[in-house]
């Protein structure tokens, strides 16, 4: 089955069919580094994740380039820092360095390239003299700005409506705006505000104009597939389409788009503006990064997600049971068809799943062949980077458990019931259970795990 993909551009699934095979290239919008990545962040980064990895299965791990970017110029970084009476690089440094070690811990490759808007400001002003050069953009008061009028197709990706876009636009209009839709490439900055000279003084980029900027830069006017949420869609990505397409004469920026939907707290959606955020740092604070890594997949990534702690109980049950069965087998040499063909189709990971839990219930009837395929699968996922043992003893952040305790208390225990000391074994057990240690009783011996 050959990879088919929704692109939203289209409205419509499509075989994916890359620019050059041998370099195929993918570019999604990255955080602004001014506080946790709360968990709903997490989403597109694990999403494109998994992309990232069946593109590598497909296409061969270095014919494949992804680029996620860092945006470290933004006001609400400026008010934030000020708030901390930090600088602002202090601040960006110190967030950078925790949503990388975040990202990593919920089982996420790192991208081929993460620029950073800081880093790009040369490409940045060299784009927007090319769209002041085309008569797509101008000079007003220091700042320069995109013509939306300029170009004719504006509002087509996002299927938004002129009355709908002036509606969005009126929240920021400027009486030196030719239009109430321009929107800004470069604005004046401040003393106190992050700024670097250019044509038109000094200043700083606007937002959409850095993403069109630093794709350019790594992945050249036209790339295969630009990723993000779907709240990107209007303005951000319908603004980056029209700022590149008019900068490179008309050429598409990307042919394919995805987007996956929100993630929602009891119906919600979580955003840091209505105060309802859970952040990535804090979950992995209270469970293994393998169970939220899960629990975000078990919903297609077109689907909006309910975040619950039953959600991650359920997923730490779930990867219990994969973990136990695959526990000691070498994987496979490919992953499974049945996975592989349900990533085919528009990474349909529920129905992978579904494989996954058809493979771990031979494994649980003794299928060596199907254990090694389970394996295969989970590695290729981002899951299985523990072994048993450490799966079962990892425990939340402030409940670490002294294992060589635990291991006196099973010691004593077996030596109890050795001497028919029931009683004695059975407030043993209570003991680990009241500290959150689960034991079990087999051939091999006793084997404890922690519980939450």
């Amino acid at each position: 089955m050959a990879l088919t993909i929704y692109n939203t551009a289209a409205r419509e699934k499509q075989a994916f069919k890359p620019i050059d095979a041998k370099n195929v290239r993918m570019y999604v919008c990255g955080p602004t580094v001014y506080d946790f990545a709360h968990i709903g962040n997490a989403r597109p980064v694990i999403v494109f994740d998994v992309l990232f990895r069946l593109l590598r299965l497909l296409y061969g791990e270095s014919h494949v380039t992804y680029v996620r970017n860092i945006t470290d110029v933004e006001d609400k970084i400026n008010k934030r820092a000020a708030e901390r009476g930090m600088s602002i690089r202090e601040l960006t440094e110190n967030t950078t360095k925790i949503y990388r070690e975040d990202m990593r811990a919920l089982g996420n490759f790192e991208p081929t390239f993460e620029p950073r808007v800081t880093e790009t400001i040369p490409e940045i002003i060299a784009m927007i003299e090319r769209l002041i050069a085309s008569g797509n953009a101008y000079t007003a008061e220091g700042h320069v700005l995109f013509s939306v009028p300029s170009m004719p197709d504006y509002g087509k990706f996002s299927g938004r409506s002129v009355d709908d876009m002036l509606a969005g636009a009126r929240v920021d209009v400027a009486p030196y705006k030719r239009s109430p839709m321009d929107f800004v490439l470069w604005k004046p900055s401040s003393a106190e505000q992050p700024g670097w000279e250019s044509p038109w003084g000094r200043g700083r980029p606007g937002w959409h104009i850095e993403c069109s900027a630093m794709a350019e830069r790594l992945l050249g006017e036209t790339f295969d597939i630009h990723g993000g949420g779907t709240d990107l869609i209007f303005p951000h990505h319908e603004n980056e389409i029209a700022q590149s397409v008019c900068a490179h004469g008309g050429k598409p920026l990307s042919n394919y788009w995805m987007h996956n939907a929100m993630l929602e707290l009891t119906g919600e959606k979580m955003a840091k503006s209505v105060g309802n955020v859970v952040t990535a740092h804090g979950l992995l604070e209270s469970w293994p990064g393998e169970v939220l890594r899960l629990q975000m997949l078990t919903t297609h990534y077109r689907h909006p997600i309910d975040w619950t702690e039953a959600g991650s109980r359920e997923a730490r049950t779930v990867l219990d049971r994969w973990y136990t069965v695959a526990a000691g087998v070498e994987p496979a040499a490919r992953v499974p068809d049945g996975v592989l063909a349900a990533l085919e189709d528009d990474l349909n990971t529920p129905a992978a799943f579904a494989e996954f839990h058809k493979l771990a219930g031979a494994a649980g009837q003794g299928s060596n062949s199907a254990a090694r395929e389970l394996k295969a699968a989970g590695l290729s996922f981002g899951f299985f980077g523990q072994t048993l043992e450490e799966w079962r003893r990892w425990t939340p952040k402030g409940k670490e458990i002294d294992t060589k305790h635990v291991e006196d208390l099973i010691a004593k225990r077996n030596a109890a019931r050795k001497a028919k000391d029931f009683a004695e074994a059975d407030r043993l057990r209570a003991e680990l259970t009241a500290m959150g240690v689960a034991i079990e009783d087999g051939p091999a011996g006793t084997i404890w795990k922690a519980v939450q």
